[in-house]
């Protein structure tokens, strides 16, 4: 049976690919109806994985061999400007659900939104639909899980050693390291699952989120070889805001004690706290004996981070390898799509930064891959502007379920199969709320294209800039007052203000949306 149900599978997705090729004025999820029974979903989600991490994406600036993840491109669709609309956790992971934006979904921050289960989700269309769903890892909304059959999730923002998680039933403690428990609850969930019917799994790892605690087995990875400096690291800011320049996500300002590895992170005990000890204490040892500071505090500083955010990052590519081979244990890789991606990006030192927030390119840019078999070239890559708001319409489409027209999202099935129309979006509106805490991150709103970024500060300072990624790929002026940009800044301010009507985002913001209402 299961060579039968293969063969009707690729039969299926190659006349959906066909359809989807030869329809003209048609919406994506109407090719896909045509198929008699839709393929599986399995959702890989890591947590401020950013595209410079990956081999994939071939950045200039290699740090890392992710073969797993390199496999999953090789066999698929590589994404490479998939752009977040408001870049941190929570509200990322909020309009992968609704497709929609914060201002209409209701999740603006991380520091006082609870997500609101009552509204329409993607997994609650297909759970309704007969599908079953499943969630897996870092939920992060405050609110539990609805739409799911089943769920298992870390507290808040997890922890990574032994962490405590979730369920229906209660909290309990679960032994080892966070980003293998999730992926062995994903796999022991996959060989319990009922096979008559399609499923919906999202893995949703915690890692390589901050503090960047690394797998026991991965400390001294890179055996203390340097990591190349970005050309931003000592970015001086010179020429630009003052929304810029005055941040705290800096590593000359910002690196605590335990980013550092100078306290022991929280959950470790036992064998893994001897190793823990064993590899850092020495290395803290010289680090007080050199006593470096200045621009030598920063360079160790991000040789300390790079080691422990890339060694998050191999456990997270070990997990995709493990929920490859296990699709192909179960016999069901031809008839399942596999979805990778991330809340958003992450800033590796460039500009001198941690963390994400801005409209910038490491923050605003996530990496996306998507293997379809049936419909994804493999080794094929799409440069066309996509977002977290095209996941969920994009997930309906794969199940043949409609799309509700609430959503703001564009299903990617076109583009998957490499016929996107002419009119597919050109640009992109953004718009990040939280401040003044964490990282005293300026809300902003603005408009991405191919090569411009036009920005708007908000508030107390009502600053813009306008960046040209083609002139200027890091990012580090503004051509806002310079006369050569007249026509571009006329032509940038008129689709901001476009996209901002598009998206209905023209009311007040409310006070909350900044995060200055504490959680009760």
């Amino acid at each position: 049976m299961p060579s039968i149900r293969r063969f009707a599978f690729c039969l299926r997705v190659v006349v959906a690919a066909i359809l989807i090729a030869s329809l003209a004025g048609r919406g994506p999820q109407e090719a896909m109806a045509a198929d008699g029974r839709a393929p599986n979903l399995l959702f890989i989600f890591a947590d401020d994985l950013t595209c410079q991490a990956l081999s994939t994406y071939g950045e200039a600036r290699h740090l890392l061999e992710t073969p797993n993840i390199d496999r999953l491109a090789r066999e698929g669709m590589r994404f490479d400007r998939c752009l977040v609309t408001n870049s941190i956790c929570g509200p990322s992971r909020a309009t992968i659900l609704t497709g929609k934006y914060s201002h209409k979904n209701g999740f603006y921050n991380n520091a006082n939104c609870r997500f609101d289960a009552t509204q329409q989700t993607f997994p609650k269309l297909l759970q309704g639909a007969g599908w079953q769903t499943a969630l897996i890892g870092k939920w992060h909304l405050g609110s539990n899980p609805t739409g799911f059959d089943h769920w298992r999730i870390l507290p808040g923002q997890g922890i990574y050693y032994n962490p405590p998680m979730i369920t229906a039933g209660g909290t309990s403690v679960e032994r080892g390291y966070v980003t293998d428990l999730i992926t062995d609850r994903s796999i022991e969930w996959l060989r319990q699952r009922d096979r008559d019917r399609p499923f919906l799994l999202m893995t949703q790892h915690k890692a390589p989120h901050r503090e960047w605690s690394p797998a026991i087995r991965h400390l001294g990875w890179d055996g203390d070889r340097p990591h190349p400096e970005p050309a931003t690291l000592f970015d001086d800011f010179s020429g630009r805001s003052q929304a810029v320049r005055d941040h705290d996500m800096g590593l000359d300002r910002t690196f605590t004690p335990l980013d550092a590895k100078f306290v022991t992170p929280p959950g470790i005990d036992g064998e893994d706290l001897v190793a823990w000890n064993a590899h850092y204490e020495p290395r803290n040892e010289a680090f007080r004996a050199a006593a470096p500071a200045g621009r030598d505090l920063v360079r160790w500083r991000y040789q300390r981070y790079m080691h422990d955010y890339l060694a998050c990052v191999k456990a997270i590519d070990e997990s995709v390898g493990r929920l490859l081979d296990e699709l192909d244990r179960e016999g069901i890789a031809d008839e399942t799509v596999v979805v990778l991606s991330s809340d958003q990006g992450f800033f590796l030192g460039e500009h001198g930064w941690f963390d994400k927030r801005w409209i910038f390119e490491e923050s605003v840019r996530t990496p996306l891959i998507v293997r379809f078999p049936g419909v994804t070239r493999p080794g094929s890559h799409c440069d066309r502007i996509v977002s977290l708001i095209d996941f969920a319409p994009t997930f309906l489409a794969i199940a043949g379920l409609p799309v509700p027209p609430d959503m703001q999202g564009q299903a990617l099935q076109p583009l998957l199969a490499e016929h996107a129309a002419a009119d597919w979006r050109k640009s992109l509106y953004y718009h990040y709320y939280e401040f003044p805490e964490p990282h005293h991150v300026r809300p902003h709103r603005g408009v991405i294209t191919d090569r411009h970024k036009l920005v708007h500060y908000e508030g107390d300072l009502d600053e813009w800039e306008l960046l040209d990624r083609k002139v200027d790929p890091t990012e580090t002026r503004s051509f806002h007052d310079d006369p050569a940009y007249a026509d571009t800044l006329r032509d940038l301010r008129a689709e901001l203000d476009r996209l901002q009507a598009q998206v209905d985002d023209l009311g007040p913001v409310p006070a909350e949306a900044y995060g200055n209402t504490p959680l009760e």
